[in-house]
């Protein structure tokens, strides 16, 4: 069998459900593991929507990415989507933290997507940002709304969350606090400014909220039948020490902090008899019946795992205890079963563990050991390209065409080798037809080896990708040389 036809044979296992190569080990209906990504799946957020879960993770780049599913289950194989690209050098790129929240504004409900963002080159000039949905679709279109900063305090400030109790809306937010990073809270006098002077809320004083440095940020709000606690994460993000702690909001005043308690001990942290560490930066979110409470956090798998994008997304139910207070309990391990959320359906996890899986690389033919990769958005061809995720990566169902494929990098996520200009670079999926195309691609015999493969463009018919004036690009096949011909042929390793 060539390529080909093995190619063929695995997007058909993937359009129709049946187990192949691309899947791991199947589990029992209505039964799912963690994680929902392979990589790139820090500080999520999921909210339940009219029929959909929708996840958005930090970027580390310019760019907001939106992932929809009417599962759990199914977000980890959601096609990424790109919500909203910024080009202005003042808030361009280190994109972290994105929140989500269906709002009231001055002219309606819209959503608001609060998320960090700072210059190129540096993390020392971050601030909160917020965008405003035309509509009422979590997905977009979105446009750039404003910074949200408190005017006597301008500074250093991430992590942007909203509290909304009685009539009013608050803001909280994570800046530096002297020797400490702390969390704030301001009044709003809409979803996107600031009304008044920032109040000082928590600041990481005990132990267990300075390994690695005396951190409380990532602040998230939640609501439990009149009652309110903060949940926030604390100590470095670097380490496996980074975990969650609670304040409980105990009188009228939300901007008086003698009205919230503070715990004393962590709610939720590492688990070394279950391989997580980490535990942090939180959201949650309703089972798709609502008879559910779920927490979203990310965690990694060792404990020298760092705050960077090999950090994945986790979910799992949580209960409250008898006195009203939420209980968390231990983050699950990666390759133990749970159920998934009520109102799901009886459905299969389509992943049941990412390591398991067969990631691709694409060896070329006019290398010993070079191969296809990434080097940020553009592509080339490496010998032995570091780090070795640059050049592994995930082929899907195609995104023009499922009988094609499309080709997605594991540690860019949501970014698609595709053609522009007739360059091959990788980019985020943007929802148009366009873009669909141009990071579609058929699987053709080699053109120098017919056991090997080719990529010929899906709406360029007879163009593939080889290397022309020196840089990866589509060349016409007919009027290629023999080198070009050789560097247009590939073999598919796993």
């Amino acid at each position: 069998m060539n390529n080909k036809a093995r190619y063929l044979i695995t997007l058909l296992a993937i359009i129709t459900g049946i187990s192949g190569a691309v899947w791991a080990q199947s589990v029992p209906d209505g039964m799912m593991t963690n994680k929902l990504n392979p990589y790139g799946g820090a500080d999520p957020w999921i909210q339940f929507y009219d029929g959909y879960y929708y996840l958005a993770t930090t970027t580390w780049r310019s760019e907001l990415i939106m992932l929809k599913s009417p599962t759990i289950a199914g977000l980890k194989i959601a096609v990424p989507l790109q919500i909203y690209a910024e080009t202005d050098p003042s808030r361009c790129c280190n994109m972290w933290a994105p929140e989500f929240h269906l709002l009231e504004g001055p002219d309606g409900k819209h959503w608001y997507y609060y998320y960090s963002a700072g210059t190129s080159g540096t993390l020392a000039n971050q601030h909160t940002h917020v965008l405003e949905s035309a509509g009422i679709d979590p997905m977009g279109p979105y446009h750039y709304k404003g910074r949200i900063f408190d005017a006597t305090n301008d500074v250093w400030a991430i992590d942007g969350t909203i509290l909304q109790h009685e009539d009013s809306l608050y803001f909280l937010y994570s800046a530096g606090d002297g020797q400490y990073q702390s969390i704030f809270i301001a009044l709003l006098e809409n979803p996107w400014t600031i009304s008044g002077e920032r109040v000082l809320l928590s600041q990481p004083t005990f132990n267990w909220e300075q390994v690695g440095g005396a951190v409380n940020e990532g602040p998230v709000v939640l609501y439990n039948d009149g009652d309110i606690f903060l949940i926030y994460s604390a100590s470095s993000c670097a380490t496996a020490d980074y975990k969650l702690g609670m304040l409980e909001f105990i009188g009228t005043n939300p901007l008086n902090p003698n009205d919230w308690v503070k715990y004393p001990d962590p709610i939720f942290s590492r688990s070394d008899s279950n391989g997580v560490y980490g535990t942090g930066h939180n959201g949650f979110f309703k089972s798709a019946d609502g008879t559910e409470d779920w927490i979203v956090y990310h965690a990694n798998d060792t404990v020298t795992g760092g705050c960077d994008d090999g950090r994945t997304t986790r979910v799992q139910k949580f209960n409250w205890k008898p006195d009203g207070t939420p209980y968390f309990g231990e983050p699950v391990s990666p390759t133990q079963l749970i159920e998934m959320p009520s109102g799901d359906g009886v459905v299969v996890d389509p992943i049941s563990h990412f390591e398991e899986m067969v990631f691709s690389r694409f060896r070329s033919m006019i290398y010993e050991s070079g191969f296809l990769r990434h080097w940020d958005i553009v592509a080339r061809v490496d010998v032995e390209p570091s780090p070795a995720a640059d050049a592994q990566f995930w082929v899907i169902p195609g995104l023009a065409d499922p009988n094609a494929v499309s080709i997605r990098s594991i540690n860019l996520p949501g970014y698609f080798l595709h053609h522009k200009s007739n360059a091959i670079v990788f980019g985020p999926n943007d929802g148009t037809a366009e873009f669909a195309q141009s990071a579609t691609w058929r699987i053709q015999e080699g053109l120098a080896n017919p056991e090997w493969i080719s990529f010929e463009a899906y709406n360029k018919v007879g163009f593939y990708i080889s290397r022309q004036f020196g840089v990866m690009a589509l060349v016409q096949g007919e009027h290629m040389t023999d080198s070009q011909r050789e560097e247009a042929t590939f073999l598919e390793e796993q």
